[in-house]
């Protein structure tokens, strides 16, 4: 802020002192302003009437003072507003004067608020200032920082101390690379460098046994030629919402759990990823009948009825600490509720419990909250799901085997622009079939849908589920979804069925399929492009898309979550290759061992693609004895495919302008290209179908419209009719007096096949027409 301008006006009113602050603020030079009275000198041109009185002294008592703003024309015309402090003094005689303290407004306003803003963050603000000197010790706190310290203002114990001193049980945990607050410190210093966001864990005040997380930023402060003073540490309190995102982080990594369906190795998981994050002690019991892979018997009461093995138990530094804690002695005790610092939660899926896991922090730790208890209860339902998974994995070895090879299909279609080989291989272990799927499915336009799939579990449960699955992507696929809506229609009747009727009480159904993963493509031969989603599965390996000497690269195709889980969308990305391109499709059984990892296992595949590109066959038989050599524990499935592109000479397209007069153009450029393909016995039957369908997407569709036609390697002919419309068209048979609605009921009568499919862009209704297709003539005729 400037210097404020002082007027010295006596008991007439009338100016006797101009400082020449007052000079530079109004414009007016002393000689010119003394003696006039101030009312005239300092009128306000923004009050009624042409003059103000300034004061006078039977107005004004000599103890009282006001302030007010007054906007006042300069000599030069211009207008300054400015605000006045109107101190009234006592001269000799007892005849009143007054000083009159000036200021522009905007620059008075702007220093008051500075000033307000440092009052309200020095005195109200929830942020804890503290300012050190060059040495790194304290010189100056707030009064927050006094009161949650517990210091007395007038004591001065904390003046000239280090922060290690100060808060001795403190750690940094983030960002990494500082060892304490006096690194962070030294490194502002001399660097001039503002550091923000600090997360410091620690007790506050140090004999407190609750800790507190804060937020700390660093800045320098410097003077007005830039020298440094010390250095301005901010904190605030962070403590709930730093505890809230680590649970939620928790409950992310929590996905990772489970993956390798064995008990043991789950529970190890869980132990990992819970301490010392969470809790400092874990123990895990499981059910011995669920370890023997039988059904755990329900229990009215949620605890387990069958024995239980000591899976996993493990604490934060020394293992003993936890056979030794007096609060393990009393888990399954009438006062486990009581004890706060103890979570004793059953691995229940559905009525079933399967197990229990118990949870202890110590102190300074602060006990468990509502919202702890609530997380440790999903990681507990978590790990159930998993624990209830791999008990899945050890049962019905023979007719799950025989129920799997029954269910996957003998033969595959082979389609045009694509070549195949595939393989199934069971596990080379005790538990032989598993879920793992693959299949092949002819679609319109000459597309064809690609899909490979895994049911979690084994045996004869695991087998019939992927029969379901398998089923269920066929008749979604007939519907010429995109995979990402494919994939969520198929998760929805996942989910539905997850839970099936109760039979009787506590006996309830689960749906096997719940956790299975799907990847599903569609391959376009005309374009050259295949569009995949995926639920959970690993994504293709695909030829030619790599550098150096291997060629053969995984494609970056986003992972949605398994079948049933819900909770995230999928997403469908697509790919454009090169002719000849050889695409792998498989689960992870076939790149994953017991001694090696998927990585590792997806290398090999590649590297057998690129050293057998000339024959799939060979290419299968190299990777399946890749797998068999690294051990493996899981069945697997294989699907290779060898991409073609569709002939351009078997291809045309037309843009079609939305006026009914166009029909008539579409059905010559039809003749022309039958001509010239040498299909004229489909003329007729041809014109007839491209007549209706051009004739209803001008009518009921909206622009752009276009017509393109494909001959397959078998003569067939598919015309199919764009438009950016998205209404669905509707078979129905009219009746004797309707004058319209027979036009799709005779495609549908004419052609081997017909539908609709729908893109972001409208909709497309296909037909195909077979070389020679004869026409139901008692169509024509009258009843």
């Amino acid at each position: 802020m400037t210097a404020a301008a002082m007027i010295l006006v006596d008991a007439q009113g009338k100016i006797v002192g101009w400082s020449p602050a007052a000079r530079d603020l109004y414009g007016a030079e002393t000689p010119d302003v003394l003696g006039h009275a101030v009312s005239e000198v300092l009128r306000d041109v923004r009050a009624q009437g042409d003059t103000q009185a300034f004061g006078v002294a039977e107005a004004l008592a000599p103890e009282e003072a006001r302030s007010e703003t007054r906007t006042v024309r300069r000599p030069d015309g211009s207008l300054v507003e400015t605000v006045l402090h109107i101190i009234p003094v006592e001269q000799e005689q007892g005849r009143p004067a007054w000083i009159v303290m000036a200021a522009a407004a905007a620059p008075y306003r702007e220093w008051m608020a500075d000033q307000s803003m440092l009052s309200g963050l020095f005195t109200q603000a929830p942020v804890a200032l503290s300012v050190y000197g060059p040495d790194g010790r304290l010189r100056w706190a707030n009064a927050l920082v006094q009161k949650v310290m517990g210091w007395r203002a007038d004591a001065g114990e904390w003046l000239g101390q280090a922060s290690s001193v100060i808060y001795p049980h403190g750690t940094i945990l983030s960002p990494p690379g500082y060892r304490d607050m006096e690194e962070v410190v030294e490194r502002v210093w001399l660097t001039g460098e503002t550091v923000l966001d600090v997360h410091w864990r620690g007790p506050i005040p140090a004999t407190s046994e609750r800790h507190r997380v804060y937020s700390c930023s660093y800045f320098r402060l410097q003077d007005d030629a830039s020298h440094p003073l010390g250095i301005c540490e901010a904190a605030v309190d962070i403590t709930e919402r730093y505890e809230a995102q680590s649970r939620l982080a928790l409950l992310s990594r929590a996905s990772g759990i489970g993956t390798r369906l064995d008990i043991g190795q789950t529970a190890q998981e869980l132990a990992e990823l819970v301490v010392p994050d969470f809790a400092d002690s874990i123990r895990i019991e499981v059910s011995e009948t669920v370890l023997a892979g039988e059904e755990a018997p329900p229990s009215a009461s949620g605890a387990p009825t069958a024995p239980l093995r000591l899976m996993v138990e493990h604490t934060k530094g020394d293992p003993s600490v936890a056979r030794n804690d007096p609060l393990l002695g009393v888990i399954g005790g009438p006062s486990t509720t009581e004890h706060q610092r103890l979570l004793a939660l059953p691995l229940l899926l559905g009525g079933t419990a399967l197990g229990t896991v118990t949870l202890i922090r110590q102190p300074p730790r602060a006990p468990f909250t509502e919202e702890d208890r609530a997380l440790a209860e999903e990681l507990a339902s978590r790990t159930a799901v998993c624990v209830d998974n791999a008990r899945r994995y050890v049962r019905e070895h023979a007719t799950a085997l025989k129920l799997q090879r029954g269910l996957l299909p003998h033969v595959l279609p082979q389609p045009s622009g694509i070549e195949l080989a595939h393989r199934y291989v069971p596990t080379t272990g005790p538990l032989g079939v598993g879920g793992d799927w693959y299949d092949v499915i002819p679609l319109s336009g000459a597309r064809v849908g690609l899909v490979v799939g895994d049911v979690a579990g084994r045996g004869v449960d695991a087998a019939a589920t992927m029969g379901r699955l398998r089923t269920s992507v066929r008749a979604l696929a007939a519907l010429d979804l995109p995979p990402d809506e494919l994939l969520t229609r198929l998760d929805d009747l996942v989910s539905q069925a997850r839970v099936g009727i109760h039979r009787t009480p506590g006996d309830e159904t689960t749906d096997r399929a719940l956790g299975a993963t799907c990847l599903y493509a569609v391959y376009d031969p005309t374009s050259r492009t295949c569009a995949m989603a995926s639920a959970g599965h690993l994504p293709p390996v695909a030829t030619g898309r790599g550098t150096g000497a291997r060629q053969a690269v995984a494609l970056d195709l986003p992972i949605g979550p398994p079948l049933g889980i819900g909770g995230l969308p999928f997403e469908s990305k697509e790919f454009e290759f090169a002719e000849g391109t050889v695409l792998a499709l498989f689960t992870d059984g076939m790149v994953e061992a017991r001694h090696r990892d998927v990585d590792e296992g997806v290398a090999d595949l590649c590297g057998a693609l690129d050293a057998s590109t000339e024959s799939l066959e060979q290419a299968a038989d190299e990777i399946v004895s890749l797998r068999v050599q690294g051990s493996a524990d899981d069945d697997a499935a294989l699907l290779l495919v060898r991409i073609h592109a569709f002939p351009e000479d078997s291809m045309a397209f037309w843009p079609i302008a939305s006026d009914p007069a166009e029909v008539a153009g579409a059905r010559a450029l039809l003749r022309g290209k039958l001509e010239e393909w040498g299909l004229d016995d489909a003329a007729f039957v041809s014109e007839l179908v491209v007549s209706e369908l051009v004739t209803n997407a001008i009518r009921y569709g909206r622009p752009p419209v276009s017509l393109r036609l494909l001959r397959a390697a078998d003569s067939t002919l598919i015309c199919e009719v764009s438009d950016g419309g998205h209404t669905s068209p509707h078979l129905r048979r009219a009746g004797s007096e309707d004058e319209g609605g027979r036009g799709l009921f005779l495609v549908a009568q004419f052609t081997g096949m017909w539908g609709t499919r729908y893109s972001d862009r409208g909709k497309t209704i296909w037909a195909e027409i077979g070389s020679g297709q004869e026409v139901p003539l008692d169509l024509f005729l009258e009843p």
